[in-house]
């Protein structure tokens, strides 16, 4: 066993390809998911690091080196395994949307933050997801967070499939549910106009004319939709922006994710639109402004 391992592990040093945005992924947390995954098990690559090996036999050793092999032909190792971990949460995950990435992380704790503040003064926590995709940021709160109820929606009926089987996988039908829609287009009744906690949404922010030039992993395995932000990339942004306040509560919060550069100019926007009387800006590790939430009226500061 020990031998299998250092010859997959000698291979994938000189070999393997790990995308910057994927920073769980390392070569040993990666021959341990798939490890598994011949043995039988699904595990994300960060829960594989904290299970012990399984013996294999012949048949599954086999199995062990077919699912290397696919890795190396730049299959994404979450399409192998059938599984990406998200905020602590095991989701199942394959083509039909965007694998959920650690960045998003950062937009996932300011909701918590923001709901544990709310969830002082109310017996619920009423929450949009807007451009779900595969449902990892409503399914994280709603697991997190038992006051949260979520209403999810993506606008690839693909996507929303993949939602569904999420929220049955994680026993949270009663909490979370998901439809399609073009952003709120089938959220347009008086169940949601202005009875909204917190809308929360990861765009697609890249550049139209990125899309397609982006790394060969992502563009021949996830969706573009999942991607395409328009012509300079804050198409999908802009309307998030105009079109939340009338679901918001009057107190109520939109948070979303912003690209690398993105952030100051789509603070500008929020501040033209004079809806918003909070704005703040949350900055990752190496200071780049990766999420924005922004308050209608007298909002808890964050």
């Amino acid at each position: 066993m020990e031998e299998l391992y250092h010859k997959i592990r000698e291979e994938f040093e000189h070999k393997l390809s790990i995308l910057e945005d994927k920073p769980e992924e390392t070569v040993d947390s990666s021959i341990k998911a798939l490890w598994n995954k011949a043995y039988g098990i699904s595990v994300s690559a960060e829960k594989a690091t904290r299970l012990p090996l399984p013996l294999l036999s012949d048949s599954q050793k086999l199995t062990l080196l077919q699912l290397v092999e696919k890795r190396m032909n730049s299959i994404p190792l979450a399409h192998i395994t059938e599984r990406q971990n998200f905020m602590g949460i095991e989701l199942l995950c394959d083509s039909r949307a965007l694998i959920p990435r650690k960045e998003t992380e950062i937009l996932g704790r300011v909701v918590i933050e923001i709901c544990n503040k709310l969830a002082e003064g109310k017996s619920v926590i009423n929450i949009m997801d807007i451009c779900c995709g595969s449902g990892n940021l409503g399914l994280a709160i709603a697991s997190l967070h038992s006051k949260a109820i979520v209403h999810s929606s993506d606008l690839s009926n693909e996507a929303v499939e993949l939602a569904k089987e999420n929220i049955s996988f994680l026993n949270l039908n009663e909490r979370v549910d998901v439809i399609q829609s073009d952003l709120f287009s089938n959220f347009e009744s008086d169940d949601y106009w202005g009875k909204i906690d917190i809308i929360v949404c990861n765009p697609p922010y890249i550049s139209s004319s990125k899309v397609s030039k982006m790394n060969s992993e992502i563009a021949a395995n996830e969706p573009a939709m999942a991607f395409d932000g328009g012509m300079i990339g804050l198409k999908i942004i802009q309307k998030i922006i105009k079109e939340s306040p009338k679901f918001l509560s009057e107190s109520g919060w939109l948070i979303f994710e912003v690209g690398l550069g993105q952030g100051p100019f789509v603070i500008e926007i929020c501040q033209k639109s004079e809806a918003y009387d909070l704005i703040t800006p949350v900055t990752d590790n190496s200071g780049n402004i990766r999420v924005i939430a922004v308050c209608r009226i007298n909002g808890i500061d964050i």
